[in-house]
């Protein structure tokens, strides 16, 4: 391992998510002493998962797919995981409405089956896709701010095809997997991911899990749970850190919390960082997982694993995850187990209600899709983040250009919201690049001015 030069560690890492830990290990990897510091008392982030009376909860929500998550399946290979831990999904996503779900969301073969649309829509969604065709390497993921799409929102995107683009596809797809409100969201960072991740036949999930790589790369690192970050401040080429009642020295700092944490956290803060941290909206998320008796399916839903509930339809719920359709190895033999995801439009209010209200809200709301749930359901746990995803608003999209080509500093960030791209595949991107810029950043001690380019995207 390198001397920490004239600080108490080379690298510390704030947040023990899956960016926070995949960066500390990239960084011990090149060999420089390195610690994390969560203030949970586990790791994991928004990738935990909950283990009771023989259920596997996942705490968030997290599928993978073949397509479009080059950096986490290289993460995974590094650490020795097999295909069979992560299996596919083999289930797809539908869409309710006039009393019943409608497969095929995602799938390409929703222009001739419908997915919910009406025919008149699906010629649209048949315009949708052959202009994303078009576009492609124009729709970047990495690099939204650069896209054709500019600063539209998905409601303003929407509203040159038909309505029902927008009301039983983009609104549930995105309210759904990215706790988003259309009319405030970008269309760009939505629209690149979709294409990029490929059709739901492509989506994995993990095994045992979504924090078995979490656990993994803990394993391996220097991890201290229930350690509160007070605050980060730099003097001169050394970050300070405010642990507890502690300073400690670092000649680098990984800030890897959603970008309103990382704001408190860094008052002194160079104004483009300032900026760009102020505009990262993070919308909240909260989901009540109900283990069954036995499993249950939605009318016309037998071979989904997601059924949307679009707000046209429904404003309690934005859809509901089958945990025993997503992996059988979830449930003891013969039980189910269900996720109900609340609407974005019912947040932040439900994060301070009381427990029992909130699961009676979303269970009632529930029975109109899942009927006999209350009879089945065993028990219900709530899993609720502030900051569940970055909502990739229009004044972020802006400042996002501005502060991925600022010059190195002591301080890094990573997580989902540097590139706008709500999924774990955003987490381990930006982990790579904040520990490329670091390594940058430790070189150039030695190496010189040369050594201060900013590094790429990986």
């Amino acid at each position: 391992m390198s001397a920490a030069r004239g600080a108490e560690l080379d690298v510390a890492v704030v947040g023990a998510g899956i960016a926070g830990l995949s960066a500390a290990a990239e960084l011990r990897r090149a060999g420089h002493t390195v610690r994390v510091f969560e203030a949970a008392d586990r790791v994991g982030g928004r990738m935990r998962s909950l283990r009771r009376a023989g259920f596997t909860v996942d705490e968030g929500a997290e599928q993978i797919s073949t397509q479009g998550y080059r950096a986490t399946w290289q993460l995974l290979r590094r650490l020795g995981v097999r295909p069979p831990e992560v299996p596919r999904i083999g289930r797809g996503v539908g869409v309710w409405r006039g009393g019943r779900a409608h497969p095929g969301v995602g799938s390409p073969r929703a222009q001739l089956t419908g997915a919910g649309l009406s025919p008149r829509a699906r010629l649209d969604l048949t315009r949708f896709l052959v202009w994303t065709a078009r576009q492609g390497a124009a729709l970047d993921a990495d690099r939204p701010e650069r896209g054709p799409l500019g600063a539209r929102t998905l409601a303003e995107f929407a509203g040159q095809y038909h309505p029902e683009l927008h009301d039983y596809l983009f609104q549930p797809l995105t309210g759904a997997f990215f706790g988003w409100d259309p009319a405030e969201s970008c269309a760009g960072p939505a629209v690149s991911l979709l294409r990029e991740v490929g059709p739901v036949s492509a989506w994995r999930t993990y095994r045992n899990g979504m924090d078995m790589v979490a656990r993994r790369l803990a394993a391996g690192l220097d991890v201290v749970c229930d350690s509160q970050v007070r605050e980060v401040t730099v003097d001169g080429d050394v970050a300070r850190l405010t642990v507890g009642e502690r300073t400690l020295t670092a000649r680098a700092v990984v800030l890897a919390v959603p970008a309103p944490v990382a704001a408190r956290l860094r008052p002194d803060a160079p104004e483009v960082e300032r900026s760009f941290l102020a505009a990262c909206d993070f919308t909240p998320m909260l989901k009540v997982s109900c283990p069954l008796e036995r499993p249950l399916a939605p009318p016309g839903g037998d071979s989904l694993y997601v059924l949307l509930t679009p707000r046209v339809e429904e404003d309690t719920l934005a859809g509901i995850v089958l945990d025993h359709a997503k992996h059988p190895g979830r449930v003891p033999p013969g039980r189910g187990l269900v996720s109900l995801i609340a609407s974005p439009h019912q947040l932040p209010e439900l994060l301070t209600a009381p427990r029992a209200e909130v699961i009676d809200l979303l269970t009632r709301a529930a029975e109109r899709y899942l009927p006999g749930l209350n009879a089945t359901r065993t028990n219900a746990w709530v899993h609720a983040f502030e900051h569940g995803l970055p909502a990739a608003t229009p004044a972020a999209l802006a400042r996002r250009g501005a502060f991925h080509d600022r010059p190195l500093g002591p301080v890094e960030y990573a997580g989902d919201w540097v590139l706008l791209r709500p999924a774990s595949e955003g987490a381990v991107r930006s982990a790579a690049l904040a520990a490329a810029r670091v390594l940058a950043r430790l070189a150039s001690t030695t190496a010189g001015p040369s050594a201060l380019a900013t590094p790429r995207h990986p």
